[in-house]
């Protein structure tokens, strides 16, 4: 664990290790998608066998199966289904009013020139949920449930098999409760590759999202175009700006932490005072989180930052994911932090409550990728389609001699003919 001064920042910063796909595993990851692509299932199959802990002959999950991991679900694990009941409800609900802002309209803009907007969702869509180190079962409500209140026809949900050939059957289970219409036990670069061609069994997706280790983020950014993606997701990370109660700040970095060695774990302090209290409270609760300890040690981060002006502007140049303001009043942050995946407002807003029952959606950009865009949501799964509507009007005509001129200018005659015959033909 580093802690250094706010004018140590920007050094540090040019300096830590790049956030990418390394050249080793770009080049497994092109292989795997150009067999997928040629063979279908059966290169679904060969790296299955591979890299899965099972390579099932029947990778699509019949819906008696999945309607049994829900019952099971329900039975054996009364409090967890109820907990997830609740994040359903909550990511649910947010999702349709995120959607009541996507709406239709046409406008006037000038007389006779009326352009217009559609938003319709996308035919099909695949939800990527891991299972690697942790089954990542909450995955499944942030992917599923968004998509579903988009209106997209069938949603399918893969997931990689474990050892009896399907997914973790509380992932089943709740693909069951987020309403997914499909899901296949297929895990790893294969899987994106198969939602983005086809094969025989798996069908094409129009859009593919959900987070995964290094192969799904390569393999997704190899793919952009053949399939649409919600954003290339690396490893997880936390920024908090605190003034106050170091355990909480502690206990938040550990739930980061231990996501796996490379995520990132940062915090923004006023004095070193408050650094040296977080860092004892870490060094308390490793304890019981001794998996955090990796991640910690490769790149956790105190910054003394005594200024609030200085504070915003590391923030904003970190980008982080997760951005947390333990601060007394954080309406005074607000307007001038532009830069993160979710904001926390409050030390009462946990993160974790992010990750899983808040309601907004826990699929979010890392490695900075918040400088340019936010995290997973209805619109990832809306196509916002444009009209145009006209009449012999006014700023019709205005519309098209204008359009004759900037086509002439462009040298582009067949362009500016086509705007003067609509002018000779009313």
């Amino acid at each position: 664990m580093n802690v250094i001064d706010c004018a140590e920042f920007d050094a540090y910063w040019k300096r830590r290790p790049a956030d990418q796909e390394s050249q080793a595993v770009l080049e497994a990851v092109r292989e795997i998608i150009a067999a997928v692509r040629r063979e279908g299932d059966a290169g679904v199959q060969r790296f299955a066998r591979r890299f899965d802990k099972n390579a099932p002959a029947q990778t699509q999950v019949r819906p008696e199966q999945i309607e049994g991991a829900y019952q099971r679900l329900r039975e054996t694990e009364p409090a967890l289904t109820e907990a997830l009941e609740l994040a359903a409800n909550h990511i649910r609900r947010f999702a349709e009013r995120q959607k009541a802002q996507c709406t239709d309209f046409e406008y006037e803009i000038a007389p006779g020139l009326i352009p217009g907007q559609r938003v319709i969702p996308v035919g099909r869509a695949g939800v990527y949920v891991p299972a690697g180190r942790f089954p990542l079962i909450s995955s499944a409500l942030m992917g599923v449930i968004p998509a579903v209140t988009a209106g997209v026809e069938e949603v399918v949900l893969v997931s990689p098999p474990m050892e009896d050939g399907l997914p973790d059957w509380r992932i089943l289970g709740t693909a069951r409760l987020a309403g997914a219409h499909k899901v296949f036990a297929v895990g790893g670069a294969q899987a994106i590759a198969a939602l983005a061609f086809g094969t025989e069994t798996i069908p094409q997706a129009d859009v593919i999202v959900g987070p995964g280790n290094k192969y799904v983020a390569a393999a997704k950014r190899l793919l952009f175009g053949t399939a649409g993606i919600d954003f290339v997701a690396g490893p997880t990370d936390v920024l908090i700006i605190a003034d106050g109660n170091p355990d909480f700040a502690a206990a938040d970095m550990l739930a980061q932490a231990e996501h796996d060695p490379d995520a990132r774990a940062r915090a923004v302090v006023p004095d070193q005072a408050l650094a040296d209290q977080i860092l004892r409270c870490i060094e308390v609760r490793l304890a019981t989180a001794p998996a955090a300890k990796a991640s910690l040690d490769a790149g956790g981060l105190i910054i003394v930052s005594p200024n609030m002006e200085e504070s915003i502007r590391i923030a904003n140049v970190i980008a982080p994911e997760h951005l947390e303001l333990h601060v007394e009043n954080p309406d005074l942050w607000l307007p001038r932090l532009s830069n993160y995946g979710s904001l926390f407002l409050g030390s009462l807003a946990a993160e974790v409550l992010g990750d899983y029952t808040a309601g907004i959606n826990h699929t979010l950009p890392t490695a900075g990728n918040a400088r340019f865009t936010g995290g997973l949501s209805v619109r990832h799964f809306l196509k916002f389609l444009t009209t145009l509507r006209c009449s012999p009007d006014t700023g019709w005509t205005e519309a098209v001699r204008g359009a004759e001129q900037i086509a002439g200018a462009e040298g582009l005659a067949a362009h500016r003919e086509s705007g003067a015959s609509r002018l000779s033909g009313v």
